[in-house]
């Protein structure tokens, strides 16, 4: 069996290699890399076309139309590199790295703030003052924000054997609540008094009964308390020279007439007033009559004259006026001072039969608590009235 002969392409034309020139060189390939292989000789064998295409397809380039389009064509050119081969983004953040270097510049321009904030309050970057002259000195350290109190302070045997039980009525004024118990607290503990706050909080439906409210937390304290605090929620002490001692020789009105900002005349007992247990009993408490806002401490300074005790007050404080903080606003926080029935009349009389003895209420919860790092109690008491005896207990 004769062998076949393998046949043999005839030579490109010279306008087909031509051709292929041109398509190189636009590519960016070499010779070698376009030169056709058979499939593409016999593609591309000369074959009979007509005279006029001739005309336009022979030579040794593309015609000016077809040469003139191709060079029209915008040509993709590669993303840059930089010198570790990876591709970069516009503005020239690597697109491996960019999202690695935007959270480290977020970390030191955090840090720097943090530390430029430290060195404003602390003085550094303080603005000189201009002084005599017009000369400028260096003004004094701004202060930075005071550090939270700690959360507890650890009451002391030397701080004497007596320990206070701060006795606050209340309902519906947790705005003055908040200042005044983490004030109290630290003031008392600076003083190394020994105490706890009792937040007396009413709950029931019926009108505010401060006196009431005492005679509970006067009973419902703690028996390692020796001594009470009738403390308004809305009057701070300034004055560290203001005595909360215990009051051995009778009752001691820190809040006196000529300290307190409001109340001057000289019978007057409210705001602070603080007594042991042996003389609150004496008196047999507050009276329960006094629904409302007003007059229990005047029948209470009574009752102290009559169980034949001396009242004591400051002495030596020049601070006058100011020497509390009155947190009560007015126009905010409106005082229930309306006279019901006969309690225009019976409010000026003295109560011989109620008292402590007479108190009757409920204890519906009692909780513990930390308000800004200083522990109190809140008792929720719903007091009982008798409607016969004290018709203007409620507003119905």
């Amino acid at each position: 069996m004769k062998a076949r002969k393998a046949s043999r392409l005839p030579p490109l034309s010279q306008s087909s290699q031509g051709f292929w020139e041109q398509l190189a060189l636009q590519s960016g390939a070499t010779r070698r890399d376009v030169t056709p292989g058979p499939l593409s000789q016999s593609l591309l064998r000369p074959q009979k076309v007509p005279r006029a295409q001739e005309r336009l397809c022979s030579g040794p380039s593309l015609p000016r139309p077809l040469a003139k389009l191709g060079s029209a064509i915008p040509q993709w050119k590669p993303p840059p590199q930089d010198s570790r081969g990876s591709r970069l983004l516009p503005g020239g953040f690597p697109r491996k790295c960019s999202v690695f270097h935007l959270f480290v510049a977020c970390l030191f321009l955090g840090f720097f703030s943090l530390l430029w904030l430290q060195l404003s309050c602390s003085g550094d970057v303080a603005q000189p003052a201009k002084g005599q002259g017009g000369q400028e000195t260096p003004g004094p350290p701004r202060a930075c924000p005071p550090e939270p109190p700690p959360e507890h302070w650890e009451e002391d045997a030397s701080w004497g054997p007596h320990r206070l039980a701060v006795l606050v009525p209340f309902r519906e004024r947790f705005e003055e609540l908040l200042v005044f118990v983490p004030h109290m607290h630290r003031f008392l503990s600076r003083k190394k008094i020994q105490h706890h706050i009792y937040v007396l909080n009413q709950v029931d439906h019926l009108r505010f009964n401060r006196a009431a409210l005492i005679n509970v937390g006067f009973l419902e304290s703690s028996n390692s308390t020796d001594y009470i605090a009738m403390h308004d929620v809305d009057l701070l002490p300034l004055n560290e020279e203001l005595d909360y001692g215990f009051p051995e020789a009778g009752p001691f009105h820190v809040a006196s007439p000529e300290l307190h900002p409001l109340y001057h005349y000289k019978t007057y007992v409210g705001g602070i007033l603080l007594l042991s247990k042996q003389h609150y009993q004496l008196c047999n408490g507050m009276s329960n009559r006094f629904w409302g806002w007003g007059r229990e401490d005047d029948e209470f300074y009574r009752r102290i004259k009559g169980a034949g005790l001396q009242l004591f007050r400051p002495s030596g404080i020049t601070t006058g006026y100011k020497t509390f903080r009155h947190l009560h606003d007015p126009a905010w926080r409106k005082r229930d001072q309306k006279r019901i029935a006969a309690q225009k009349q019976e409010q000026f009389k003295v109560d011989r039969e109620g008292g402590l003895s007479t108190v009757k209420y409920r204890v519906d919860s009692r909780t513990a608590l930390s308000v800004g790092g200083a522990p109190c109690t809140v008792l929720n008491i719903l007091l009982d009235c008798d409607k016969a005896a004290t018709p203007w207990c409620s507003f119905s």
